[in-house]
């Protein structure tokens, strides 16, 4: 298991912004995947909140791992701009775009126990013929620091099932532990959706997103 102190998260975010940010949020995020390959720092995105027009993204969560990463996207973290006119009006007298990016180096990790689980067994519905509705071969389990609960009762053995359910909580408790990240993590983003567009990290130009040399 990774060293938690080595574990970053990155959000990038359009706050409010139109279709035009959230087109911005998907060009950021291939550019920060590239530059964390390049530096041979693995980047896992593990939530897209995608935008109203093809190929956009209102918020995405990357995670990155590696005792450099908060050294590589460091410089990242603030507001990112684009200079460009509209890829969807037109019209649009607009050409200056911003998003922002929050990094996050904590969170609550969940650690996987089985003495933390408590076991239940019930009788099976459905198919399976007379004897797996007459014996308890169906089992639930509970993590009790989180409540998480999972059943199994595919297979009419109870040690089967047993075993399935535990691998059901762990998948489980990856996703509870996503969610209450998520959770945390849109919650401080609403403290600053108003994004600070005096002093931007980084300047972007053209439908080609080129970083504009400062």
């Amino acid at each position: 298991m990774a060293d938690l102190k080595n574990i970053i998260y990155i959000q990038i975010s359009a706050g409010r912004g139109p279709a035009e940010c959230a087109w911005v949020v998907s060009q950021v995020l291939k550019l920060l995947l590239l530059r964390l390959k390049k530096e041979g720092l693995p980047g896992e995105v593990i939530n897209r909140n995608k935008g109203y027009e093809p190929g956009t993204l209102n918020s995405c969560v990357v995670k990155v791992t590696g005792k450099r990463a908060y050294e590589v996207i460091h410089p990242w973290e603030g507001t990112v701009q684009w200079i460009g006119k509209s890829p969807y009006r037109k019209f649009h007298k607009r050409k200056n775009w911003f998003v922002g990016i929050s990094v996050y180096d904590e969170t609550t990790h969940i650690s996987f126990n089985e003495r933390d689980l408590v076991f239940s067994t019930f009788k099976a519905t459905g198919p399976g013929g007379q004897h797996r509705n007459k014996v308890e071969t169906a089992v639930r389990v509970v993590h009790k620091p989180t409540n998480v609960s999972v059943t199994a009762s595919d297979s009419k053995s109870q040690i089967q099932n047993r075993k399935s359910a535990i691998e059901k909580v762990k998948l489980a408790l990856q996703k509870y532990e996503l969610g209450q990240l998520q959770q945390r993590l849109d919650e401080q983003w609403k403290e600053h959706l108003t994004l600070q567009r005096g002093n931007p990290v980084k300047v972007f130009e053209g439908r080609d997103f080129k970083e504009k040399k400062r």
